[in-house]
């Protein structure tokens, strides 16, 4: 499934740095604003013990991860949403992401320039929030325009999308961000058509020094990020973009060396990954057999046609039944035969909704 996650911040906060751990890609990284300007996207694989677990297990030719995108997007300033700093251009590359990682300085540094002269991370982020609630009351106020004289003419769809515009245009002067505000099921339809960019998901991403990475617990203003998501419901994972780019030169075990060296169990790219996947509502199944042990990424909810619709629309079309095994049962009994014999692999139907862990083999005839 092609999703994506935007990183955006401020310039200089460490989003590139942290892009090219992520992606080894080599995106620009310079101590001056803008120096980014076109996107660059990179491919990551999304960290996985059980990927590891089943390939001991059934001892494939081939394995195959799943994978999630991240956009590099250039730094946003004050004003962006009118036109500043290439904002335009840098809002619509925004557009096109799933969800959004915003990178917030946490650290002090005097070689390294704060576009607005002082390290404020709440500030950083009502900056770039504020830019994007704007582009959006834009939106919705030309949308509101359209919209209003059908209404008047008692055209039904024109009604229901107005009552729709008027809520988000009163969260939206109130400063508070699209996904906020609480729309049945056929009124987020329409939401979702409009392609807000407050309707994404946010994350946010601290960005702390070399020193703090190990106990980020006493920098103050790591607590005022996580204060500050609370209150809107976001996650906060805290990294060191300078740190991360070093690890993700390594190899597997001097990366794990390195860091138990720092005191740190998991890097912060692999939660970086891990919580961009689960903030888009993804979840991974597996196939597993002596030719390939791979993970498939769905979205919570799917159904098994449609999860046997991403290897192939074939699978989904001629759809028979999933035979299905919890990835825990399967790894308990030891192999596919001895979870079949203790009654732990089951036959599902078009109704199904996949879990987290599965390991399927669709039945298909076309």
């Amino acid at each position: 499934m092609a999703l994506t996650a935007g990183i955006v911040g401020l310039p200089n906060v460490g989003k590139s740095t942290l892009f090219n751990a992520i992606t080894q890609a080599g995106a620009e990284s310079a101590n001056y604003p803008f120096c980014t300007i076109d996107p660059n996207v990179g491919i990551v694989e999304v960290p996985d013990h059980r990927l590891q677990k089943l390939t001991e297990l059934v001892q494939p030719k081939k394995v195959v991860p799943t994978a999630f995108e991240f956009t590099d997007i250039a730094g946003i300033v004050k004003g962006a949403s009118k036109g500043e700093g290439l904002g335009n251009k840098f809002l619509s590359h925004i557009r096109q992401v799933d969800a959004i990682c915003q990178v917030v300085r946490c650290f002090a540094d005097e070689n390294i320039t704060h576009v607005s002269g002082k390290v404020d991370p709440i500030d950083d982020i009502q900056v770039i929030n504020l830019e994007l609630i704007l582009a959006d009351l834009e939106s919705v106020d030309k949308r509101i325009e359209r919209v209003a004289k059908m209404a008047k003419q008692k055209d039904k769809d024109a009604m229901f999308e107005h009552e729709i515009l008027v809520a988000l245009k009163e969260a939206l002067e109130a400063e508070k961000p699209a996904r906020t505000v609480e729309f049945t099921e056929e009124q987020s339809k329409v939401v979702k058509g409009m392609h807000l960019l407050t309707i994404k998901p946010m994350l946010y991403v601290a960005n702390v020094s070399e020193d703090e990475i190990a106990d980020p617990s006493g920098n103050e203003y790591v607590q005022q990020v996580r204060e500050y998501a609370a209150n809107e419901g976001a996650e906060v994972i805290v990294v060191c973009a300078k740190i991360e780019e070093e690890i993700s030169e390594l190899d597997g075990e001097e990366k794990a060396m390195f860091l138990s060296e720092l005191g740190i169990e998991e890097s912060g790219l692999d939660q970086l990954i891990r919580a961009s996947y689960h903030l888009l509502g993804l979840a991974t199944y597996f196939t597993a057999g002596v030719q390939e042990v791979r993970a498939w990424t769905f979205r919570k909810g799917m159904k098994a046609p449609q999860c046997a619709g991403i290897i192939h629309t074939d699978f989904e079309r001629g759809f028979i039944r999933a035979e299905t095994v919890a990835y825990e049962d399967l790894l308990a009994a030891g192999s596919h035969n001895a979870a079949k014999e203790a009654g732990k692999v089951r036959l599902e139907g078009k109704d199904y909704v996949v879990q987290d862990g599965d390991v399927i083999h669709f039945r298909f005839n076309v």
